[in-house]
């Protein structure tokens, strides 16, 4: 997957651009706070459905304006594509290739891209809710069909608590409570298939770049940490649920989860919230069987976080036939030069994105150079 042109309006500092990539490594420099990163982020919002730097589209709209339009196109084994993202005050607008889309579910999973930026170390150091985030987003990507589940599920959990949360004041029948504990652990199952099968997945991706990186000094794991202690015994024939081949029994998951989330209502009720239930799990990530988060070093957070970003497009690659778009926003001045080589020169087959202050060692490497100064994206030669 390549893509070939942005177009951009009122986006942001960007009062209008028209931007052309090369197939190989192209790079974005300029200043702080001239607009590299607002590029990126136009560019990743087609892949994310949303922009990964606020939840507020009209955050994005620049200032003095009504609202913003975007464009990319894109060249993928389906042929040329485009897709068309506008924001006005309340109204949203979605295209692809010219056709109205209603839902942002049609537009995630068409246009396939990997960004890998500053903040991205929290899915090592920080709590686990960055990296379930992590989950969600990577696997929407490669099962389009994640997206609907999951916001199902948050439904269901949104009325239960509600439930649980008025139990405290006044009497709620066991039976409710029960109904939306089902429905929890119907969709719950989807997930928890869906995210230990991607993780298997990205696990022998990662290990193997984490090798390759480290001359064999550092070997990578996942451990997927759930309510569900042993889903060994869950395991049956080969199935596939939205995409997934597996050999967990889903029916069998549900039954575990329900046992789960009906086991302690009483104490879920005095507390108006639920306990248990897949919006509590955790990635273990492990460096040489050690806890990344507990005993790694600052680098080697960082490379930890390369390395799953890495195997993100790995698992693109095997499950669709080819690479996503990889995004490097402001990240390789903070890697070490093997590291950064491995990046330019070891990604000749993919399209790669870099924004940089300091660029002179990626210059003679880049297949296509823009300068940005002021929201204006001017190419450059050597």
């Amino acid at each position: 997957m390549k893509i070939k042109r942005l177009y951009a309006e009122n986006f942001r500092n960007i009062a209008s651009c028209d931007i052309s990539f090369a197939d190989g490594v192209n790079l974005f420099v300029g200043n702080n706070a001239e607009g590299k990163t607002n590029a990126v982020e136009g560019i990743y919002l087609f892949s994310r459905g949303r922009s990964h730097r606020t939840s507020d589209d009209r955050d994005m709209i620049r200032f003095g304006t009504e609202g913003f339009r975007l464009k990319i196109e894109y060249e993928s084994l389906n042929g040329e594509e485009t897709l068309e993202y506008a924001c006005f005050g309340r109204e949203r607008q979605r295209k692809k290739n010219g056709y109205k889309i209603s839902r942002v579910s049609e537009m995630i999973g068409s246009f396939r891209s990997v960004l890998f930026y500053p903040d991205n170390l929290e899915i090592v150091k920080d709590g686990p809710e960055e990296r379930r985030a992590f989950l969600n987003i990577a696997i929407s990507q490669v099962y389009p069909a994640y997206l609907g589940i999951y916001t199902k599920f948050k439904e269901s959990l949104d009325s239960r608590n509600k439930l649980l949360k008025l139990s405290k004041e006044h009497y709620i029948a066991p039976e409710e409570i029960e109904a939306w504990s089902l429905s929890m652990a119907e969709y719950a199952s989807f997930i928890y298939i869906m995210r230990v099968e991607y993780l298997k997945k990205l696990e022998v991706h990662a290990k193997r770049i984490a090798l390759e990186l480290s001359g064999g000094k550092e070997e990578i794991s996942f451990e997927y940490k759930s309510d569900i202690k042993d889903s060994s015994e869950f395991h049956g024939e080969m199935t596939n649920i939205y995409g997934v081949e597996t050999d967990i029994n889903r029916e069998e998951v549900v039954r575990e989860y329900y046992r789960i989330l009906t086991s302690e209502i009483a104490r879920e009720c005095a507390v108006g919230s639920s306990l248990y239930g897949i919006q509590r799990d955790d990635i273990l990530i492990k460096i040489n069987e050690s806890s990344a988060r507990s005993f790694a070093s600052q680098g080697q957070k960082r490379s930890v976080v390369l390395c799953m970003k890495l195997a993100e497009g790995e698992v693109i690659k095997e499950v669709f036939g080819e690479y996503p778009v990889f995004l490097f926003d402001d990240v390789l001045s903070e890697l070490d030069e093997g590291r950064r080589k491995y990046i330019i020169e070891g990604m000749k087959d993919r399209q790669i994105i870099i924004t940089s202050c300091e660029a002179e060692e990626l210059i003679e490497r880049a297949d296509c150079i823009i300068e940005v100064k002021g929201g204006s994206y001017v190419p450059a030669y050597r």
